[in-house]
């Protein structure tokens, strides 16, 4: 009798967690149609200029009243329960962020596209320079985006519609990013001359603030 029993309440306990389970998934369905976000074999632009009248504050009212209808008990479904904790949570740290591309034209929804350009840039530069390593990408790959040469002549012509004065600024934001790391690299292969150039910059600075203050009492 008590085998009977087992028997036929566990189809009933699989049959109330795959309910759970088929109605939290409903209401992801209807969290994902609410921020028009584009399904596989729909790949057209939520910033499509067809729907020009959805505006960011329309999405987040939507948003938040699907949140508040979406109320589950904890016990009797546990996994609504989740989706909506984490949904919740989600949405009250990164909703903010989100809603930028109803309002900008062109803005994406998100930076998946951008992310798979970086990981096939650090793909070719491990291909191509053998290590692991890909850490010149924090610094250079901005530019290695921008240049997409098949041969020299192309990525001289690239080059050369940037303008002087512009290559100039990119030139010294790189040296102002690369400074940290050469001012590290040279600590630990040559402490004793790094730490002597430090002094000798104290020295410098100090030299030039004692200066300008005899020439201000001398002023005044």
């Amino acid at each position: 009798m008590a085998l009977k029993d087992s028997k036929t309440q566990a189809p009933n306990s699989n049959s109330s967690i795959a309910s759970d389970l088929e109605v939290a998934h409903e209401w992801l369905q209807r969290i994902a149609e609410c921020l028009r976000y584009p399904s596989q074999d729909n790949v057209t632009d939520i910033t499509d200029t067809s729907n020009v009248s959805l505006t960011s504050f329309q999405v987040r009212r939507e948003m938040e009243e699907l949140l508040q209808q979406f109320q589950p008990d904890h016990q009797q479904n546990p996994a609504q329960f989740a989706l909506k904790k984490k949904l919740q949570k989600l949405w009250t740290k990164y909703g903010t962020n989100l809603l930028h591309c109803y309002d900008i034209p062109g803005l994406p929804a998100d930076n998946l596209k951008i992310e798979s350009l970086f990981s096939n840039l650090r793909r070719h530069q491990r291909r191509i320079s053998g290590r692991k390593s890909t850490v010149e990408l924090r610094d250079l790959g901005q530019f290695q985006v921008l240049f997409v040469a098949e041969t020299e002549k192309q990525l001289l012509e690239q080059i050369q519609q940037v303008p002087v004065s512009e290559y100039k600024t990119q030139r010294r934001k790189l040296a102002m990013a690369e400074a940290p790391r050469q001012r590290k690299y040279r600590l630990h292969h040559d402490p004793i001359t790094a730490i002597q150039g430090l002094v000798n910059q104290h020295t410098e600075i100090l030299s030039v603030l004692e200066s300008q203050a005899l020439k201000y009492q001398l002023d005044s």
